[in-house]
């Protein structure tokens, strides 16, 4: 059986609509319900908190055929990690990728707090440079260019790094 028909089978065995797993799981309805008709392969993370919702062991909602290592990574989710570094040349879309994603999956919440601690940081060295002439635009430029280039990196699922970085947001 797979994952999406386990968590079905067991919803409705509890008496529980898709509303109030999605509620009670802190995830999108829209999530419950690409997973249970077997759209989308879901996250561990997504997994272990359904399975908490649900009251059983995550271990019963794994496909063991299928480790989330050897997974293709959803079109959804790599389209929104790309956008997340690209989105870093203007900050606003990078931020409302993060705010609004960053609880229901992990890599999200990673990437964002990186993209966005460099853009902080970006912006605290460039501040004080205002008052030269051509170093705004230098700094500017290096900072896009590290955006464009680890945007390329994620694409290619290569590591990323953001240098001059603070740690401003953390990875809890």
């Amino acid at each position: 059986m797979q994952t999406g028909q386990k968590i079905k089978e067991i919803r409705t065995r509890l008496g529980m609509t898709q509303q109030e797993l999605a509620l009670k799981a802190k995830v999108n309805l829209r999530t419950i319900q690409r997973i249970e008709n077997g759209e989308v392969i879901p996250r561990s993370y997504t997994l272990k908190i359904i399975a908490s919702v649900l009251n059983i062991e995550a271990a019963e909602l794994f496909d063991l055929n299928l480790l989330e290592s050897e997974q293709e990574t959803p079109k959804r989710h790599k389209a929104m990690l790309i956008w997340l570094h690209l989105g870093a040349i203007f900050f606003l879309p990078s931020f409302l990728i993060w705010f609004f994603e960053k609880e229901h999956d992990l890599d999200i919440k990673h990437h964002g707090a990186d993209v966005i601690n460099f853009q902080l940081s970006m912006l605290a060295i460039l501040l004080p440079c205002l008052f030269f002439p051509g170093l705004p635009q230098l700094i500017a430029l290096f900072t896009i260019i590290v955006i464009l280039i680890n945007t390329i990196r994620v694409i290619t699922g290569k590591s990323y790094h953001y240098p001059l970085a603070a740690r401003i947001l953390g990875h809890k």
